[in-house]
């Protein structure tokens, strides 16, 4: 697939990183030489510096005979310029814009073909917002992502020793819960990967994960590691956009949270105070200062958050926080590396918008009727959720027992949801169930060189049509 990628920041390198090893033809625009020079010479890809704003730019680049659009710069206004230029003068199918301002998505049309002509929209801040919400319902878990409109959920844990399925076999999670649709997929101990089998047994600090249906998604979980106690204290620091956000969207939900903000600039601190009025507390202050997060409060913290653009920051301020007395601690980190560093041991968890972005737009790239795909692991693997069409004559998958079915290595099926009198059902992925036509199959990829090979296995043959 011949990609065009407009902005080098972080978000555009990560995603020309990720796709460039997938075999794609990747273009990438952007008025910093020195990016695109860096760029070229780590990835095999073509750099064309130049605002993308600009026809004749984004003519040398190649957008004439280019298949996707994928506009990330850290303007709106540049991305929903260059997703209309692409639509109108050259006529590039697929066009997806990066937006930030949340208050645009209240007017789609304006977005849409009536507009600025994107094809599809990504909110990678309001992503990380909606993720992070998940995150602080749900403590136990290390990633929490859901399938089929939120019917089905996967997690990840951190398993715990002394809970009930640590020191015990895989199969023996349908022991414990014999009502609970619920599947392990994969368990990884010390950063690798197991041959999972019925009969591997889970030890503490294993990372497991596991798919079930999302009614029963703390059950699951307390298998794995004790519950945590309820998160009600909570201290943010960051970029004000996404502190407010996080904010208003966790006191919308519930309550029960008590929340600080730190704010180091006077202007930004006096307009979140007034847009929050008596619902959070803000406090004026650099949250990488020892004073200023005693002051706040940071011994008496369920979770602090850091969630500034500036990675170093975040973790310093994190690991200040967690000395000081917080029981967890959340930090927004872009760079993979400092992410692999920290997390689990001196920081609870990361994340990264810049992952965010890859998360909303692997569905657009990969092959088939993807109807949702999310990154695992840092994204080193992958979950799908694929329909699958056809018939046993014309699919390799449809009309057989997934015991079946010649999945790449480490590749598991976890679960289907199906449609059973117009109300959606979830199914666990076992040897016998077989999979329909229409089926949603949700399948884990441990590693992004087996895409290709999961992508053709859900190829309707060419007859079918």
């Amino acid at each position: 697939m011949k990609i065009l990628i407009v902005g080098a920041g972080r978000i555009g390198s990560s995603i020309a990183e990720s796709l460039v090893s997938e075999a794609n033809d990747i273009t990438i625009v952007d008025t910093n030489p020195e990016h695109i020079a860096y760029l070229q010479s780590r990835f095999d890809l073509r750099g064309v510096v130049g605002n993308a704003t600009s026809p004749q730019v984004l003519t040398d680049a190649g957008a004439a005979d280019t298949d996707m659009l994928i506009s990330v710069t850290s303007s709106d206004e540049t991305n929903l310029v260059v997703s209309l230029l692409c639509a109108q003068m050259f006529n590039i199918p697929t066009r997806i814009a990066r937006v930030r301002n949340n208050e645009l998505r209240s007017y789609p049309r304006i977005l849409g073909e009536e507009g600025f002509e994107a094809t599809s929209i990504i909110w990678p801040e309001l992503t990380v917002v909606n993720y992070l919400a998940k995150l602080i319902s749900f403590p136990e878990a290390l990633q929490v992502q859901e399938f089929g409109e939120g019917i089905a959920s996967l997690l990840a844990v951190r398993a715990k020793a002394g809970s009930p399925l640590v020191g015990r076999s895989v199969r023996e999670l349908f022991t414990h819960l014999p009502e609970v649709p619920a599947r392990i997929v994969a368990i990884f101990r010390r950063n690798r990967r197991l041959d999972l089998t019925a009969a591997t047994v889970i030890e503490a600090n294993d990372e497991v994960i596991c798919l079930c249906d999302s009614e029963h998604a703390r059950q699951v979980m307390a298998e794995f590691r004790h519950r945590e106690q309820e998160v009600k204290n909570i201290i943010l620091a960051g970029e004000p956009n996404m502190t407010y956000q996080l904010s208003s969207l966790l006191l919308k939900s519930d309550n029960r949270y008590n929340i600080r903000i730190l704010e180091s600039g006077k202007e930004k601190a006096k307009q979140l105070s007034r847009k929050l009025a008596d619902h959070a507390i803000i406090i004026e202050g650099d949250f990488t200062s020892e004073d200023v997060l005693e002051s706040s409060g940071v011994s008496t913290c369920d979770l602090f958050l850091a969630l500034t653009d500036d990675d170093e920051n975040n973790i310093m301020g994190s690991l200040l926080a967690k000395k000081l007395g917080a029981t967890r601690t959340i930090a927004l980190v872009n760079r993979k590396a400092y992410s692999d560093l920290m997390q689990g041991d001196q920081i609870d968890i990361t994340v990264s918008t810049t992952a965010a972005a890859l998360g909303e737009l692997i569905r657009h790239v990969r092959r088939g009727d993807v109807v949702s795909a999310f990154s695992l692991r840092r994204g080193a693997a992958e979950a799908l959720e694929i329909i699958a069409h056809g018939d046993r004559q014309s699919s390799k998958v449809v009309g057989r027992r997934i015991g079946d079915i010649s999945l790449p290595e480490g590749c598991n099926i976890g679960a289907i949801i199906r449609t059973v009198d117009d109300e959606q059902v979830v199914l666990m992925g076992e040897k016998d169930t077989v999979i329909e036509a229409e089926d949603h199959v949700i399948i884990f990829v441990p590693s992004k060189r087996l895409l290709p090979k999961v992508e053709r296995l859900f190829t309707v043959d060419v007859g079918f049509f």
